[in-house]
């Protein structure tokens, strides 16, 4: 079936811009031709959809049961004030945390298989949404790094990277709920994941892997951080400049993320609504 609106491919191995259509009022051969569009770039970006939260929940949903339905990514109160940095709260931790490139949800025991993500209020610089495309750096490995991690993997904590930064969790200020800061065991999953819908190998580690099993603490941090580094170069990189009404969805199983650093005593309001993983293809390695 011919698509019935336009994809602008993005300057990089991955991601789209779509214009053309409201992702809120699709009918179902549009969305089922957005699925396999969004599978082939694995990023789409819509802009100009100020899709209201009930709007963006019903979007979220077309791409599968969601693991919650929306949580505000921002440093405002719920009664409107700026949230301090220096005061270095669990909210403003996360957010500090949330810079560091990762998947989300490789610390629960099912990864998520996407996102929708928001954009209400922007500030005036800064605060870009980086996105890596973890096919194209498994791709561009070289045949002895992708012998030796095949077998190789990690485990996922969020203790461990907020950790990294001070942040324990251990108080709650009575806004931040500690999602992820769960004392189940400690997720493993390995560096090589093969997607469940496309067959792609693509990479799998980010901020939250540690202790690859069987390599040294030196040996491991030096793997992990060697592949992060590799595969968050052009042109497998895009970091997207929001405005105010933008509307993004990305598949988190072949995409890491990054927040990037704003003036925070400028207001950033997003919205977040998380599509849950498959058990069968998503869940962590027997440990």
């Amino acid at each position: 079936m011919a698509r019935s609106f336009d994809v602008e491919p993005l300057d990089a191995t991955f991601g789209a811009v779509v214009r053309g259509l409201e992702v809120a009022t699709l009918d179902e051969p549009t969305f089922r031709a957005l699925y396999d569009t969004w599978l082939e770039y694995a990023l789409l970006v819509f802009p100009d959809q100020n899709l209201t939260r009930a709007q963006q929940i019903a979007f979220a949903k077309r791409f599968g049961p969601l693991e919650f339905e929306m949580t505000a990514i921002s440093n405002v109160r719920s009664d409107g004030t700026v949230r301090p940095e220096k005061d270095n709260d669990d909210v403003i931790k996360v957010l500090k945390g949330n810079m560091g490139w990762h998947h989300d949800s490789t610390y629960m025991p099912v990864q998520a298989k996407g996102a929708v993500f928001c954009a209400e209020v922007v500030p005036s610089v800064g605060g870009r949404t980086g996105f890596a495309d973890m096919r194209a750096a498994y791709d561009a490995l070289d045949a002895a790094t992708k012998a030796r991690i095949e077998d190789l993997s990690a485990y996922h904590s969020l203790h461990y990277s907020q950790g990294k930064l001070g942040h324990e969790a251990k108080k709650q200020d009575g806004e931040y709920n500690g999602y992820g800061f769960h004392n189940g065991p400690v997720p493993l999953r390995p560096l090589v994941k093969t997607h469940p819908e496309t067959g792609r190998k693509s990479l799998l580690a980010g901020r939250h892997a540690h202790n690859v099993p069987g390599l040294s603490q030196q040996e491991s941090d030096t793997l992990l951080k060697e592949l992060v580094d590799f595969a968050c170069q052009p042109p497998r990189l895009y970091h997207h400049q929001w405005a105010p009404g933008d509307a993004v969805v990305w598949d988190n199983r072949c995409l890491m993320h990054q927040a990037t650093p704003w003036d925070m005593t400028q207001r950033r309001i997003m919205w977040h609504s998380r599509i849950a993983g498959d058990p069968a293809s998503e869940a962590a390695l027997a440990a």
